[in-house]
Order: C-alpha cells, then structure tokens, then sequence
C-alpha cells in the first residue's frame, strides 16, 4: 500500500514538474552500481555472488531502491530533469533504476556509453523524456599512442534540445585520487585539459552556448585541475560560490570534501544564454537518511553500500549534488 502510495505521489509531481520553466540538474556518485553477472572483458569478480563482497540479487535489488530514494529526495521529491551517474556498470544496471523502482514515474531516457575503465564502471545520463529531446551522443578520450591506451574513464557529451533551445551536458568521472591527492595528478589535469578544449569548441560555434559540465572530479573547487576548465571565465565553477563550512560531498579520514561539481558555461549566468542558472542555487542533498555517524572520526558521513568489504547495505559514499536551470517557455513543442 505504501509503495502504490509513493508511485503516484511521484506521478503527480513529475508531471506538475514537466508543466513548469525551471527544473533541476543532479549529478549522483552512486558507488559501484554493478549487476551479478560475470563480464569477462572487466574486473569486476569481486561484484558476483562468489566475490569478495559476496555481492547477491538481494543486495543488488536493495541497492536500486536506495538510490532510487536518494534521487528523488535529492530534489525534496520533485525528479531532477536531469540526472547524471557515475560508477555504473553497464546500461542495464541504468536500465533497472530508471525502470524497476520508484523512478519508472519520471519518464526518463537513458544515455550511456562503455568506458575503456579497467574496472568497467561508466557514466550515464537520465532525462525527463516529456522535456529533453537526444540529438547527439559523444565519448571523449584523451588522444594517447596505441601502445599507451587510456584506461580511465571517459567524458560523455550529450546535446540535448528543448522547445528549440539547445542545452550541451558533459559528464566527467576524472581519474582517482587513490594513493593520495598527488595520484594520478597529471591525468586528472590531461582531462579538464580535454573538456576545456571541447566547452571552447562549442562556444567558439556559439557564444552564447547554454554548457553543463558535471561530475566526480576527484579535486576540489580550488584546486589547479578545477581552474584548468575554469581559467578563461567561459566556465563558472557553481560550488565555488556553496558558502564555507556547508560540508561536501564526499568525506575522507573525517574531512569534507567537495569533489562533486556543477559547472555552467558564462552565458547561463549574465542572462545572454537561452538557460539560466543561479550559481547559489547549487546544493548538496544531505538529507538525513543518507548520511550516518562516521564510526572512526566525530561527526556524520555519506551512509555507503560497504565498509571495506563489509556490506552495510546504504546509499552511497557520495552526496548528491544540483542545480536549478531556468528556462524561459518559447515554443509549446520541440
């Protein structure tokens, strides 16, 4: 009963959502999102039910609906127009979220490329079908020897159109920091490098270019990888404007920190775009059932899926991050 409650309330606010002018842009680390079933071309062993993380269709099905809440929380119940994932492991762990939960009420579509990640995990993209219309699809790699592949993840570049406006999304999932900050440095800045040169690409076509670049940039809003995409003032980096001490997304040995990030192209925000996004509208979603006591260090942390190898069965590691984007109605139609 509870369930056939929520889908409509759901149903409900997804279409007085799609009936208004501005809508809200979420990006979601959602932490090793993978199915049960063996993929030989990835490393993903420690995923299957004889894994390390012992990871069962019972977990794998209370996973889905944990995020599936968190989505829709993340936007106090009203479902982001747009969402974008990281840590997924395929289209059809996207496919079970949008479809087998509580989300089957926003209508979405769902964007995904394959990754050259050693680990197989992939960035995808949900939106509101009732509002956004798919024109192109890219995966961007940094150009690299064929004797050097890169094996990171990819950026996923998404045109999209609505009532004859064109919004560019660009999704990011920069190189880990595993091993300290130092870590894999120099890959992180090779691809703000690359979405530098392709946010300039398409501002160079169109100066006024409503641009969307988010992700888990594994860097914070002030460090030299994040001004890499921001140094020329076309991209405004929106969580640097979140006031100090709001917390992060992200916490690591008791500190916050903010490597979850919306980025918007100049034009979105003096007004010359067709979308508008005010810098202070960005926001962590941290609301209280996704977050936990941290048990080795004073006060709360993102509520995750494992400790270690231990399963805990929460949300995940990371914060949920939006933005709200206007956008002035000109056309009744695409």
């Amino acid at each position: 009963m509870k369930v056939t409650v929520l889908i409509i309330f759901f149903g409900l606010t997804v279409v007085r959502q799609a009936g208004g002018q501005d809508f809200s842009v979420m990006f979601y680390n959602v932490e090793n999102l993978f199915d049960t079933v063996n993929d030989s071309t990835t490393n993903d062993d420690e995923f299957l039910p004889g894994g390390d993380r012992r990871w069962t269709t019972g977990r794998y099905r209370k996973k889905l609906n944990a995020l599936a809440q968190a989505i829709a929380a993340a936007g106090q119940w009203e479902l982001p127009g747009l969402a974008g994932l990281c840590e997924v492991e395929n289209e059809g762990v996207v496919r079970d979220l949008a479809y087998g939960t509580v989300l089957s009420a926003g209508n979405y579509g769902i964007v995904h490329r394959e990754s050259p990640d050693r680990r197989g995990i992939d960035l995808a993209l949900l939106y509101d079908r009732d509002r956004f219309r798919i024109m192109e699809v890219r995966s961007w790699v940094p150009a690299r020897p064929e004797d050097e592949p890169f094996e990171s993840r990819n950026l996923l570049y998404v045109k999209t159109i609505t009532s004859g406006d064109t919004l560019h999304v660009i999704l990011c999932h920069f190189p880990s920091r595993r091993g300290g900050v130092l870590a894999a440095k120099g890959a992180r800045e090779e691809m703000a490098m690359l979405v530098r040169t392709k946010t300039d690409s398409i501002l160079s076509v169109s100066g006024r270019a409503s641009i969307l670049v988010m992700g888990d940039f594994n860097s914070g809003a002030s460090e030299e990888v994040m001004k890499i995409m921001t140094g020329n003032n076309r991209l405004i980096n929106a969580a640097g404007h979140l006031p100090p001490g709001s917390g992060g997304s992200y916490r690591y040995q008791g500190t916050w920190e903010l490597i979850d990030q919306i980025l918007i192209s100049s034009p979105m925000t003096d007004g010359s775009g067709s979308f508008y996004a005010d810098v202070l509208s960005f926001r962590l979603a941290d609301a209280p059932f996704l977050l936990e006591e941290d048990p080795l260090y004073p006060g709360k942390k993102p509520f995750p899926t494992y400790y270690g190898f231990k399963w805990v069965g929460g949300y995940s590691d990371h914060l949920p991050v939006l933005i709200t984007v206007e956008h002035p109605s000109r056309s009744t139609g695409f």
